[in-house]
């Protein structure tokens, strides 16, 4: 047997009796088949089988009993009750002996790789739950996250309307007292200004401009805080008109400036008209501010319109935008407080030299996002400010005015 089935590549192990047939199973369980006599010492092939298949580990190895004997069907059962899965007979046919061998040995390797791939199946089974545990618990923190985030914004809203509501009331409750103030030092000057010595005059002088400044702030923190309580409500409305209305109210301004204003013909778009005329305002009037000494101001405001394929920061989807732009030839700023211009409060320059509130620029940028679009400047010093503003042009379903 030996040298029939070495030439094949098989590695072949050999007992002597039943007995070292158990011990070397003991020990070396990889086995793709066993060839066993039926007669041997102390133990005969039956009895070893038996012994063999009490292991559980070893019942996967198949036997092939060796005989001389042909024995009768009952002996022929035993030794298929034993556990065996075929007889050879002797004289050993060597074709039938490696084609029963070959057979077997293709199954236990196909029996491993089935195994191999088991496990492997196993193991990713096993990855695919902790996957998908792994995401389930992904999504119950997202959801509580997104939770969490819902309540936040809710109380944020709810802290905006409340802060909001206290702007307008202290600001309102402020104008009596500020009233009485302007009035009562206006008396002064007015009544009784003989009476009073050159620094005394000047105090009064001072508490006057003091008084106008806070109570142009007051006004500006009532229009900043009605802004966010303003309806949004948006219509066609034809720019040309609010330009030209906010032009003509700034008439003394523009004169004392000697500032000439160009406007371009500009479109119609879906806009809060209320909102439009101080946007206008406060950017006209930013850049006669920050005018040069000695310079006339000229202030352009143009347009024009972004196209479909575009990239524009803060675009929504497929909306275009019509972007205005306020240029003139001012003062101008260093491009890296472009963003922070429009902050409350921000100045970029002493108030003793250019008067304002520092609340203008940040009024435009809520206007602004209240309409769904965004502001930009870009400016360099000595050299002029450009300001751009983008509004959609498109009206969304749920802002559509119905009359």
């Amino acid at each position: 047997m030996e040298t029939l089935l070495e030439p094949d590549g098989y590695r072949l192990v050999k007992a002597n009796s039943g007995r070292q047939v158990l011990k070397i199973l003991l020990t070396d369980l990889d086995f793709a088949l066993i060839l066993m006599d039926v007669q041997m010492p102390n133990l005969n092939g039956f009895e070893t089988a038996s012994l063999i298949y009490e292991r559980e580990r070893l019942r996967h190895i198949p036997i092939i009993f060796i005989t001389a004997n042909s024995f009768g069907e009952e002996n022929v059962f035993k030794g298929y009750s034993a556990g065996a899965v075929d007889y050879i007979y002797k004289p050993i046919n060597p074709a039938l002996l490696k084609a029963k061998v070959a057979v077997f040995v293709d199954i236990y390797r196909k029996n491993h790789r089935l195994l191999a791939q088991e496990q492997k199946l196993v193991a990713i089974n096993k990855n695919l739950e902790m996957e998908i545990s792994e995401r389930k618990a992904s999504e119950e923190k997202v959801q509580e996250l997104n939770k969490q985030l819902l309540d936040n914004i809710t109380r944020l809203e709810s802290a905006n309307k409340e802060l909001d509501l206290f702007a307008f009331m202290a600001s309102h409750d402020l104008q009596a007292p500020l009233r009485k103030i302007r009035m009562f030092s206006d008396r002064l000057l007015s009544d009784h200004r003989q009476g009073i010595n050159p620094d005394g005059q000047l105090y009064l002088s001072r508490i006057q401009e003091v008084s106008k400044r806070m109570q142009d702030l007051i006004n500006d923190i009532l229009r900043f805080s009605k802004i966010s309580s303003e309806k949004e409500v948006f219509e066609e409305v034809d720019l040309n008109k609010i330009v030209r209305e906010v032009i003509s109210e700034m008439d003394g301004p523009i004169r004392e400036k000697r500032a000439t204003i160009m406007m371009d013909d500009l479109p119609s778009l879906p806009v809060n008209s209320v909102l439009m005329a101080p946007l206008f305002s406060n950017l006209i009037n930013n850049s006669l501010k920050y005018s040069k000494q000695q310079v006339d101001p000229v202030v352009r405001i143009r347009h024009e319109f972004s196209r479909p394929d575009e990239e524009e920061p803060g675009r929504e989807g497929d909306t275009r935008y019509c972007r205005i732009y306020i240029e003139d030839n001012g003062i101008g700023f260093d491009q890296k407080y472009a963003e922070q211009i429009f902050d409350m409060f921000r100045r970029l320059h002493p108030s003793a030299q250019y008067e304002g509130t520092g609340i203008g620029l940040a009024l435009c940028k809520k206007i602004v996002e209240k309409h769904k679009g965004f502001i930009s400047a870009r400016g360099k010093l000595g050299e002029g400010a450009v300001f751009v503003v983008s509004l959609p042009m498109q009206i969304r379903p749920k802002e559509i005015l119905v009359g």
